[in-house]
């Protein structure tokens, strides 16, 4: 039997839910992400389903976790650290090809408006390596 992670949360600090909830849904826009579900205190983002969920807690303390979303492209994941840095991330990692994860591994990094390190990857296979716009010049790792 085959699992799959079915969704995943983090915990806004105190003061932060609403504009962490806003960030998310422009950094998470190019996979068409939109929010779903919404109680008090919870938001379900996703593009069918609430799979990525964001809750408010009672604290200062960021969350402290690292989110890889795939896409399903390389035009995704630039067009993601585009809209996350201008919606006021902070980038931690250019897009590129990360070789020392896998040599066809294409990602970039953006930490969130409370410093959660939130990635965006697309995994080429031989079928759309030659879609794909390879950036060979250099192997770039997140900086944090």
């Amino acid at each position: 039997m085959t699992s799959t992670i079915d969704h995943i949360g983090i915990t806004a600090p105190e003061g932060h839910f609403e504009s962490l909830v806003e960030w998310y849904k422009k950094a998470l826009s190019p996979l068409q992400y939109r929010e779903i579900m919404r109680f008090p205190g919870a938001v379900g983002l996703g593009n069918e389903t609430p799979d990525f969920w964001i809750t408010q807690k009672e604290t200062s303390l960021p969350s402290g976790v690292h989110i890889a979303f795939s896409a399903p492209d390389r035009a995704s994941v630039d067009a993601f650290h585009q809209a996350a840095i201008a919606a006021g991330g902070t980038c931690n990692g250019p897009p590129g090809i990360r070789a020392e994860y896998h040599p066809n591994y294409y990602g970039a990094f953006v930490l969130d408006p409370i410093g959660t390190n939130v990635e965006m990857l697309a995994r080429s296979t031989l079928k759309n390596a030659k879609r794909d716009k390879i950036r060979t010049s250099a192997v770039l790792t997140p900086t944090r």
